[in-house]
């Protein structure tokens, strides 16, 4: 049969990143994926090895393969996971020893877009309990290093707001998916090169943006890069605020102090089976965004207006304001 799995296969070039406070040492044979990698992840050290998760990409000169790519396929068993991108690309997890592997066709390598927007984020959500690091179901704004989460199932507003906020002058991290790990005892917010997801419904609080052109009449929502819309982007932040959005159709608002044991147990209701000893891990960063100023934002009408509001309640929780505090004077 030959090397048929061609164990012999070189993966000479080798990059360590940091990915949402992890070390990922990533070795292969495509400056593409080195390219995707370093515009999604910070480059790192030496001094972070060992690394946390070690990735080997092999690209194959001999696979054929040429875009649209079709929708990602994943299947997991216990600690293994297989994702299929395309013929010819696909990638093995190991979740307990932490490992990567990959064989690539060169022109799946070349699309470094397709990395930064969907390999990476997809690889960051598989490994991401292994590593300690939590994917919470939140969207993620930052202003000064501050972040203010906000989290709610679809259709609470969680893209609108993000929005909304991010053209006042909030940075935009996530608007669905938000990568948390403590780090010297201190609770940080990560995103990556994701696209913002909006509805067609939407654009009717952003005339000025042209999200007309970008809207699909066949699709109830469509992507688009933060950048085009000039919108800043952070990819780091300090969290300080957790609000969950629950929308309503009259135009007026309410802020409600949550306690902490329920946000945690509205948070775990969000997140994916892993499996039994990253549990522990998550719950206890759980209880950490917990500790947060949290509220239950009942609202209607303008996400400007909302996000005007959102602004100063963040602005006091960095002030250490207590609950009744921020939500005393979000009222007045």
């Amino acid at each position: 049969m030959g090397d048929f799995l061609h164990t012999q296969a070189a993966t000479p070039q080798v990059e360590i990143y940091g990915a949402a406070g992890a070390a990922w040492r990533l070795s292969t044979n495509s400056e593409a994926i080195l390219k995707a990698a370093a515009e999604s992840f910070l480059t790192a050290s030496e001094s972070y090895l060992p690394a946390d998760l070690a990735l080997r990409l092999w690209v194959d000169p001999q696979s054929q393969c040429r875009p649209p790519w079709p929708k990602p396929y994943v299947r997991g068993h216990e600690h293994l996971v297989y994702a299929g991108f395309a013929p010819g690309s696909s990638l093995v997890v190991d979740l307990r020893r932490r490992r990567v592997i990959g064989r690539l066709s060169p022109e799946f390598a070349a699309d470094t877009q397709y990395w930064n927007r969907v390999v990476f984020p997809m690889l960051l959500s598989i490994t991401a309990a292994s590593l300690g690091i939590t994917e919470v179901h939140c969207a993620c704004v930052a202003n000064n290093g501050h972040g203010l989460l906000l989290a709610g199932p679809t259709k609470s507003g969680k893209s609108t707001l993000t929005m909304a906020l991010a053209q006042s002058g909030f940075g935009f991290l996530a608007d669905d998916r938000t990568f948390c790990s403590s780090r010297g005892g201190m609770l940080w917010a990560y995103g990556l090169l994701t696209d913002l997801k909006l509805r067609n419904d939407s654009i009717v609080w952003f005339p000025e943006s042209k999200l007309e052109s970008r809207s699909a009449s066949n699709h109830s929502e469509f992507r688009v890069q933060p950048e085009s819309l000039g919108l800043f982007r952070v990819r780091q932040c300090e969290p300080r605020l957790l609000i969950f959005l629950e929308r309503q159709e009259e135009a007026r608002c309410r802020l409600i102090p949550l306690a902490k044991e329920e946000a945690a147990n509205r948070l775990e209701a969000d997140l994916m089976v892993e499996l039994p000893e990253a549990l522990l891990a998550q719950r206890k960063l759980l209880g950490l965004i917990a500790e947060l100023p949290c509220f239950v934002l009942r609202y209607g009408g303008s996400p400007q207006v909302m996000a005007k509001q959102l602004a100063f309640c963040l602005n006091d929780a960095v002030k250490t304001g207590t609950s009744a505090e921020i939500a005393t004077r979000f009222d007045q």
